[in-house]
């Protein structure tokens, strides 16, 4: 006669190893994702968590993201691409341009008084990056391209024209914004965006440029009385990227890389470019409820007097990227034409 009690315990060791074996087929992940800005911050806040969050849903639980701002698995901002390309991190989200050079052909997107519509430009953004920027970000697997909402000026005293910025040190985030701090009169001061406080503070710098949305995170608004903005397109806008070790992505199973890669792309970069710009009225209102100054330049006076100072950037941008290899030109006029195409499409 078969004891029961046997029998039950043989019946729950077997269903024990099925279920073992279920959750071993189910290949659960955890990722990490590293970033330069506290968690608060906007793009943290609303960008990237809604994606992790989006993507641990879509997964039902199988892929978990754990999530470390502030550079809270060491390193600088600058060495983020690196973190993901040797795997300290699975993904990160950085501003490119903290890696000076290493991606020419996201500059585009950063030249002065290029960008009118930061939706406009992330879409242009992934187009080109799935077009002919693939081969500068070997070692990653793209999850999102976009752009800040419009870069401007915020300062201790007020910048109303170019000569306002005599002597002034004004810090900036890439390449391109610190030749154009240069090109206005400005005295460019390179840094990630963590460091603006404190330079602030101790009268390092006079000023930054910045788009609204980050000032909150950074109490800029506290730390400056003056705010120039310009009509039109704006003064710059810096590139960011989302990105995943590429060994990581491919280390999924199959149904996990499509969780990956349905909350990934095209619309999501423009999505997020939306909450970027979106995010920029709040920080702003906090400028406007502290009393700050606010200055804001022309269509007339951008094309007369800043454009001038600027426009030799394009030439010797365009000058460089051929003796790189590429069409510096064809880059700027197809950037320009998918800015046109989206914008004409909404």
């Amino acid at each position: 006669m078969i004891n029961s009690k046997s029998a039950l315990g043989a019946a729950g060791a077997a269903m024990l190893l099925v279920l073992g074996a279920n959750a071993a087929a189910a290949q659960d992940v955890t990722l990490k994702l590293h970033q330069f800005l506290p968690a608060q911050s906007a793009v943290p806040s609303q960008i990237l968590d809604v994606w992790a969050d989006k993507v641990e849903a879509d997964s039902d639980g199988r892929i978990k993201i754990d999530r470390f701002p502030s550079m809270q698995l060491g390193g600088t901002p600058s060495e983020l691409v690196d973190q993901a390309i040797d795997g300290v991190a699975d993904i990160v989200w950085t501003v490119v341009g903290y890696t000076p050079g290493r991606f020419p052909s996201t500059e585009v997107f950063e030249l002065p008084f290029f960008v009118a519509d930061p939706k406009a430009a992330s879409y242009a953004y992934w187009k080109m990056y799935e077009d002919g920027m693939q081969d500068e970000f070997k070692g990653l697997h793209m999850l999102g391209t976009w752009v800040h909402g419009p870069g401007l000026f915020h300062t201790t005293d007020p910048v109303d024209a170019p000569t306002d910025l005599q002597g002034m040190k004004i810090r900036g985030g890439s390449r391109l914004v610190n030749e154009m701090l240069a090109a206005v009169g400005a005295t460019p001061v390179g840094m990630p965006v963590p460091a603006v406080s404190v330079s602030l503070s101790k009268g390092v710098i006079d000023g930054a440029t910045l788009p609204w949305e980050v000032t909150s995170s950074l109490k800029v608004a506290e730390l400056v009385g003056n705010h120039t903005d310009f009509e039109g397109n704006g003064l710059y806008t810096l590139t960011f990227i989302l990105a995943m070790n590429q060994a990581s992505y491919d280390g999924l199973p199959d149904d996990l890389q499509a969780v990956i890669d349905a909350n990934s792309g095209l619309d999501f970069s423009i999505r997020a470019a939306e909450v970027n710009l979106a995010a920029d009225a709040p920080s702003k209102q906090i400028a406007i409820d502290l009393g700050n100054a606010f200055h804001t330049i022309d269509q007339a006076t951008v094309e007369t007097v800043w454009m001038p100072l600027v426009a030799p950037i394009y030439d010797n941008w365009v000058a460089d990227m051929d003796s790189k290899g590429y069409d510096g030109q064809a880059m700027i006029d197809r950037a320009r034409a998918l800015m046109a195409d989206y914008s004409a499409a909404q």
